[in-house]
């Protein structure tokens, strides 16, 4: 803000929503919910026990029952800071010096955002796999580390959860922190959230290639909700302190008192792969590019930004046999790689232009 602008009022939040708050018989019935198999029909006394301990905490409202005191760099150093968002900081920090360390090879984060699987339901790998797959081996022949994150695994994997975005950012942009200490929240039972070990992959990766299926005219509800939980990544808060947690007014004084909007992922390189059956391709790769480019990432080039239909208006039973016959969209998909590739080079001896891309844009989100 301008020194000579006048002072904002800082306005209360917002208020009149239905409570979502349980009473007790039915927060015991949705909690013991998860234990009817009759193979816990002999622990039912531990398990009520266990039941009026987890009753208190959400009562309580106990988010985060195991805290520190924040100490120094912190704006203030007696808050009690979460010790998961604590350990969560810990590892960005530890990605980025990984990240910005020259005598490393170059790092690319390999996203596969179909949740199909042999490994449930659908009883069959996906194409996005399949693809990330081929992107891989181009990149390791190179002797660049990869890291497959495989949001299949929200579907298939025991205890492995994303939750979903509480939009703190729309209250106050310093209400979002960075990492998210959204989660866990002990007392709702929010907790196996994937995304403290997601964010530092994104932060020790030069380059990210994101591949995913068309459902429903957009992406993936895996990639999607991995999508809104980056925000905290462009513009979040990286001092819980400096807002006492989620003090809500407190946060909107902090914006309007001047907020810089830090984009903790800004000069990444990124390519995007999207692929259908009928339609859509096209608008969802337009809008993952978009959200990329919004945050800051910058794009390795036309050739690593690919829509495909693969088996168009064909039986999906037959999907996997137009992909092995569709050579053409396996050598695209190597060719992203081989550009993401150079664009990463380029970037990490500062070869890489983007023109434009240091200009500060006089709105921000």
């Amino acid at each position: 803000m301008a020194d000579d602008a006048p002072p904002v009022e800082t306005p209360d939040p917002r208020k009149g929503m239905p409570s979502p708050q349980l009473d007790k018989t039915a927060f015991t019935a949705r909690f013991l919910s998860r234990y009817r198999d009759p193979a816990f029909d002999d622990l039912r006394a531990e398990l009520d026990r266990i039941a009026e301990v987890a009753w208190d905490g959400y009562d309580q409202g106990r988010k985060s029952p195991v805290t520190r005191k924040a100490g120094p760099g912190f704006a203030d150093p007696d808050y009690d800071l979460s010790v998961d968002w604590i350990a969560a900081r810990a590892m960005i920090e530890a990605a980025q010096a990984r990240h910005d360390d020259k005598g490393r090879p170059p790092r690319v984060l390999l996203i596969n955002g179909s949740s199909r699987s042999e490994h449930t339901c659908p009883g069959e790998m996906s194409k996005s796999f399949r693809l990330v797959e081929i992107a891989r081996a181009v990149l390791e022949a190179d002797g660049v580390e990869t890291e497959v994150l495989d949001l299949s695994r929200l579907a298939s994997e025991f205890g492995r959860t994303i939750h979903p975005c509480k939009a703190c950012f729309s209250t106050a942009a310093a209400l979002c922190h960075w990492p998210c200490s959204c989660y866990p929240n002990y007392s709702l039972g929010q907790v196996d959230d994937w995304m403290n070990d997601i964010y530092p992959m994104w932060v020790a990766a030069h380059g990210i290639m994101i591949v995913t299926p068309v459902n429903w005219y957009m992406t993936s509800s895996p990639l999607k909700l991995m999508i809104d939980r980056m925000v905290c990544a462009d513009g979040g808060n990286p001092d819980p302190t400096l807002t006492q947690g989620k003090d809500a007014k407190k946060a909107k004084a902090v914006e309007l008192a001047g907020w810089d909007y830090p984009r903790h992922l800004k000069g990444r390189v990124f390519s995007v792969i999207v692929h259908g059956d009928v339609e859509g391709a096209g608008n969802v790769r337009r809008s993952v590019s978009d959200w990329l480019r919004f945050m800051k990432l910058l794009p390795a080039g036309p050739t690593a930004e690919l829509d495909r239909y693969i088996g168009y208006w064909e039986p999906y039973a037959t999907s996997h046999d137009a992909l092995d016959r569709d050579e053409a969209v396996q050598e695209e998909v190597r060719n992203a790689a081989r550009t993401l590739l150079e664009a990463v080079a380029a970037q990490r001896e500062g070869r890489l232009a983007c023109a434009g891309a240091e200009l500060e844009s006089p709105r921000q989100k």
